[in-house]
């Protein structure tokens, strides 16, 4: 089973240097692909209450021989429960699908700019982490506008950002803003789901030369950025393939090959997080 090195987080915690991503695992299935990746040797596990999975870790979570203090739970805040009771409420809907008593990571899945509500969410967070609830709190598609706004009227800055960063869309300006004020950076679909660039010939030849897959190039471009990257496979072979990465190193010039296959219109949807809304 592949160890997995940790990443400490601002607040005193930490996570692993690679997840789980459960979209859109579902059902008696979905409860067998995340039961897998935790026998793979996953530790973070990924859901939202919008992937309308939250039960299906819960009962992963009940099934498994990993202890629950190995496991590190996340769960998302939907648009539709923006402020501060309102989060407060949907905190303890997930916590109860999930049947846990402590949700380890809580983010705010998109700042929905138009309903104006994610600072009001935001408090609610943080009394959530104060009381002991959540170990971490942080946000997900938040711009560092809106990251600035957080920390102007409540001044705290949140643990982490799950953003969308693959090699068509490496996200260097804000990992850069993300590290200034230690922030760390989570990707959703970090191999670029249908768009995944396995065929190009930057990442074919990278991978050849280190005898890995292209899937495994781009997971350990992630890492070497000091990215947490979540990738969802159901496959348990794909699963144990995609948390083999910690036995090689990019070199700085493979690195930058990798990002310079980047592009500013390279969002695999029009996801951008000033514009693009989610309830």
């Amino acid at each position: 089973m592949t160890e997995i090195p940790a990443r400490q987080l601002r607040d005193d915690t930490s996570l692993p240097a690679l997840g789980f991503g459960t979209y859109p695992l579902k059902g008696e299935e979905g409860t067998a692909a995340v039961l897998s990746a935790l026998d793979a040797g996953y530790r973070l596990i990924d859901t939202a209450v919008n992937y309308e999975n939250e039960d299906v870790v819960g009962r992963a979570l009940a099934e498994t021989d990993v202890h629950r203090s190995d496991i590190v739970v996340a769960t998302k805040l939907p648009g539709r429960h923006h402020g501060y009771q309102e989060t407060l409420d949907s905190f303890e809907a997930s916590r109860a699908a999930l049947g846990v008593d402590v949700i380890d990571l809580y983010l705010i899945h998109w700042p929905n700019p138009s309903v104006d509500k994610y600072v009001d969410a935001w408090r609610a967070m943080i009394d959530l982490q104060a009381d002991g609830t959540v170990c971490s709190i942080g946000v997900s598609n938040f711009t560092r506008d809106y990251l600035t706004r957080l920390a102007a009227e409540t001044g705290v800055l949140p643990a982490v950002n799950q953003i969308e960063v693959h090699p068509y869309f490496p996200q260097e300006q804000l990992i850069e803003f993300h590290a200034q004020h230690d922030i760390l950076t989570e990707a959703w679909s970090p191999l670029g789901k249908s768009a995944a660039p396995y065929n190009e010939q930057t990442i074919v030849e990278i991978a050849d030369r280190h005898g890995v897959t292209p899937a495994q190039a781009v997971l350990r471009w992630h890492i070497e950025r000091g990215v947490v990257p979540i990738p969802k496979s159901a496959s348990p072979d794909r699963q144990r393939q995609n948390l083999d990465v910690f036995g090689f190193s990019l070199s700085s010039d493979e690195v930058a090959a990798i990002t310079s296959l980047g592009s500013p219109d390279g969002r695999l949807f029009g996801g951008d997080p000033t514009v693009h809304e989610e309830m």
